[in-house]
């Protein structure tokens, strides 16, 4: 690409609470893609103005050489924080502040939630249908004309998220409690947890038998407080360890899976269904190779979805920009 003038390109950031990809396309629907970067955090309302500006740029400059920064035409940017105004302005306005410090004068540019270019993942770019995202959180809407129309649950950890990575992680270390102290049937969630917390405190707990109640009693008793010494939302790194017990054969955690698809599943029936209509999914639990992409499938299917797995929202938002450069 000697000539910058001969065609237009365009940026699509995907801008998460963990990190910031930005991704340099060429303009035409089925052109190239020609740079990736990547930078910190930039959630529209709980990263810092500041943060959000230099991870963007971080990003961006890494994705666009300098030769090629006047040739951008359009840029899209999802942001988690957007799906909001006040959200969508902030975003707006530190997506301009890293442009400009880049050198980058697009004509076009534009902010979405991360439910939509979530949703303009799905081939083809599509104006109208579902999207359900369940990653360390879970939120499913209804988009029309590639905006959010409606939306059900998104509401955080502590107050919802049903089914999500959180939502996972956090029933699995409730089952090996319970299995600890006798409310709940044995399970090898048990030393997948203590070898989570406590490597150097595990043993063999994989047997279908409890050990004895002196040794369950201190197994809790080092379990719970190593729990609590981190934040709240670091229990969705326990969700791998239902899928790793389901795959050796427990049936306590494949009860766990099949709740969690349940949950996701009525997140999606809570919204305005038609029959046949796209369900884009995507998130670390529903993308191409998730752990419940095949049960929450079938859950959609039995409400007349067809469901889309999509790897995450980078193309999804180069999608819309090459939409805005026409």
């Amino acid at each position: 690409m000697n000539d910058n003038h001969s065609r237009s390109l365009v940026i699509g950031i995907d801008a998460g609470g963990t990190r910031t990809r930005a991704y340099l396309a060429e303009a035409a629907p089925d052109g190239a893609v020609l740079g990736e970067g990547v930078g910190g955090p930039a959630n529209a309302l709980s990263t810092g103005q500041a943060e959000v500006i230099r991870h963007l740029s971080a990003a961006i400059e890494a994705a666009v050489p300098p030769e090629h920064r006047s040739a951008v035409r359009a840029v899209a940017g999802g942001f988690a924080g957007a799906s909001r105004d006040a959200g969508r302005r902030l975003a707006e306005s530190c997506l301009r502040a890293a442009l400009g410090g880049a050198g980058i004068a697009a004509e076009d540019v534009a902010v979405y939630g991360d439910i939509e270019i979530a949703f303009a993942a799905a081939p083809g770019a599509p104006t109208d249908g579902l999207v359900l995202i369940a990653g360390t959180g879970a939120v499913a809407a209804r988009i029309e004309n590639r905006r959010r129309a409606a939306l059900a649950d998104g509401d955080g950890w502590l107050l919802g998220d049903a089914g999500s990575g959180f939502w996972l992680g956090r029933e699995v270390i409730r089952a090996a409690l319970r299995a600890l102290d006798g409310r709940g049937p044995w399970t090898s969630l048990v030393e997948r947890v203590a070898a989570h917390y406590l490597p150097s405190q595990g043993g063999p707990y994989l047997a279908r038998e409890r050990p004895g109640q002196g040794e369950r009693e201190r197994l809790r008793a080092l379990i719970v407080p190593a729990a609590y010494a981190e934040p709240p939302v670091r229990l969705a790194r326990l969700s791998p360890l239902a899928v790793a017990a389901e795959e050796a054969g427990d049936e306590v955690a494949m009860a766990l899976l099949d709740d969690a698809a349940d949950e996701l599943g009525a997140t999606v029936a809570a919204l305005d269904l038609h029959d046949d209509e796209p369900l884009v999914a995507t998130g670390g639990l529903l993308g191409p190779a998730g752990p419940l992409l095949g049960r929450v499938t079938a859950r959609a299917e039995e409400m007349g979805l067809q469901v889309v797995p999509v790897r995450d929202g980078g193309m999804g938002a180069v999608a819309l920009a090459r939409l805005l450069s026409g």
